[in-house]
C-alpha cells in the first residue's frame, strides 16, 4: 500500500505479506491475557452453527484515521454496503464510536440498520473482537470472549500502529454482552473468532498457526489450548489444521480457506491463479487433512471444494498478491449467504452456484474490493451473529 505521502496510509491490511514489512516472527510482541477469566461452563452450553437461526447480526463502524488513513472512506462505503445487504434478511446492530461516527454510519447505512453509539469501538472486525454467544437448549443465552490482542500485537509489529489503536476492541466483547444482557466470561486463551470454525454439533477446526503461537498463547501446550476451546464452544473434538505464520496479520485464519456448511459438511477453497504459492500449498494441505477426518459424531467429513479466482481485473498487478481473493469469507444470514465477487466471471459464477447448492439458500455477491483489498478481510470478518435462543 502507499504511504501517507503517496495518498494512502498503510492501514490494517490483514493480508499484507510480512516480508514487505521486514518483520520476523521472533519480533512479535506478546500481549497479556485480559482479566475476568472464569471456569468454562458445562458442555450443555454450545456455540450453535452459523447456519442456524439468528436473532441479529452485530457489526462495528470504522472511524479511526489512525488505523485507516486515507482509505477510511472507502472501507466505510463497503461496510455500509454489506450492512444494508445483511439487513434485508435479519436485523443489524452497528456499533459506532461516539455520536459523530454514529451520525455518519446512519447516513451511509440508511434506516434499515440500527446504529448505536453507546459501545465504543476501535475498528470494524467484529468477528475477531465481539463475543461468541452460546445457547443451552432451554432458552438460555450466555457469551464469552477470546481476549483479542490485535492479532498477537501484529497490528503494531506489521504496521507500527500504537497499542492504543485497538484499546476499545480489546474489551469490546464484554461490552456487547452487557448491552445484550447476557452473562459473559473471558476464556483462558487468546485468539479471534475468525481463527476457529465450529459446527454446533461437537466439532471444531482451527489452524495451529493462530492458536499455537507465542504472540497469543505463550507457554500453553496444544492440549491446554484445545481443552479450553472445546469447553468454551461446548464441543468434544478439535481438528487441527496446518496454517501460515507470519504471512498476514491473522497468522492464517481458517475462515478464508475452510468453512462449515453444516455438521458433517465443510467447504474448502483451493487457490486460484492469483494466490501466492504459500497460500496455494496451505489450502491443499488443509483439504488433505479434512478429507481424512471424522467429526465428534464419528462421521467422515464430506469435503466440498471451490476454486479461487484466476484473475482480478479490478485490482492492479502490484496489489494482487496481498488481496484476500477468498469466496469463503462469506456471512450467513437467516435467508441468504452474502459473499463477494471479483470480476472473474466464470469463477464468480461457479462459486455462487456451489455455495448456493451447499446451503440451499440464495447467494448474494457484492463488490467489496476495498474491504478485501485495503482491509484484507471480508464479510465474515466484520460480522458476528447472535443466535436465537
Amino acid at each position: 500500500m502507499k504511504t501517507e505521502h503517496e495518498g494512502d496510509r498503510p492501514g490494517i491490511n490483514r493480508r499484507t505479506l510480512l516480508a514487505r514489512t521486514g518483520a520476523v516472527a521472533a519480533g512479535l510482541a506478546v500481549g497479556p491475557v485480559l482479566g475476568g477469566i472464569q471456569p468454562a461452563r458445562a458442555a450443555s452450553w454450545r456455540v450453535p452453527g452459523e447456519e442456524t437461526p439468528h436473532k441479529r447480526t452485530w457489526m462495528a463502524w470504522p472511524s479511526s484515521y489512525t488505523i485507516w488513513g486515507n482509505t477510511l472512506s472507502r472501507i466505510q462505503a463497503d461496510i455500509a454496503k454489506l450492512a444494508k445487504e445483511v439487513a434485508k434478511y435479519e436485523p443489524v446492530v452497528m456499533c459506532a464510536d461516539g455520536s459523530s461516527a454514529a451520525s455518519q454510519a446512519r447516513s451511509m447505512c440508511g434506516p434499515t440498520v440500527s446504529v448505536i453509539s453507546s459501545i465504543p469501538v476501535s475498528d470494524c472486525w467484529m468477528r475477531d473482537t465481539g463475543p461468541l454467544f452460546r445457547v443451552d437448549g432451554a432458552g438460555g443465552l450466555d457469551s464469552f470472549g477470546l481476549n483479542f490482542n490485535a492479532w498477537g500485537e501484529n497490528a503494531t509489529t506489521f504496521y507500527g500502529l500504537p497499542y492504543s489503536a485497538y484499546s476499545k476492541d480489546r474489551v469490546l466483547a464484554g461490552r456487547v454482552a452487557a448491552h445484550v444482557g447476557t452473562p459473559f466470561a473471558n476464556a483462558s486463551v487468546v485468539g479471534e473468532g475468525g481463527g476457529i470454525e465450529y459446527d454446533g454439533d461437537g466439532t471444531l477446526m482451527a489452524t495451529e498457526s493462530c492458536w499455537l503461537n507465542s504472540n497469543r498463547n505463550p507457554g500453553k501446550s496444544r492440549s491446554q489450548i484445545e481443552a479450553e476451546l472445546l469447553s468454551r464452544f461446548g464441543a468434544t473434538k478439535m481438528i487441527w489444521l496446518p496454517g501460515v505464520t507470519g504471512q498476514d496479520v491473522t497468522d492464517g485464519h481458517i475462515d478464508g480457506t475452510a468453512r462449515y456448511i453444516r455438521p458433517g459438511v465443510v467447504m474448502v477453497q483451493l487457490a486460484g491463479a492469483v494466490r501466492p504459492d504459500v497460500w496455494t500449498a496451505n489450502a491443499r494441505a488443509i483439504h488433505d487433512v479434512l478429507v481424512n477426518a471424522t467429526d465428534a459424531r464419528g462421521r467422515r467429513l464430506q469435503v466440498l471444494t471451490i476454486e479461487g479466482p484466476d484473475v482480478l481485473p479490478r485490482v492492479s498487478a502490484g496489489k494482487q498478491a496481498d488481496f484476500l481473493s477468498s469466496y469463503m469469507n462469506w456471512t450467513v444470514t437467516n435467508q441468504a449467504v452474502i459473499t463477494t465477487q471479483f470480476g472473474d466471471t466464470a469463477k464468480d459464477q461457479a462459486a455462487r452456484t456451489a455455495i448456493a447448492a451447499a446451503y440451499g439458500r440464495p447467494v448474494v455477491q457484492l463488490n467489496l474490493d476495498n474491504l478485501y483489498g485495503n482491509g484484507g478481510g471480508g464479510a465474515h470478518c466484520v460480522t458476528m451473529q447472535e443466535p436465537n435462543r
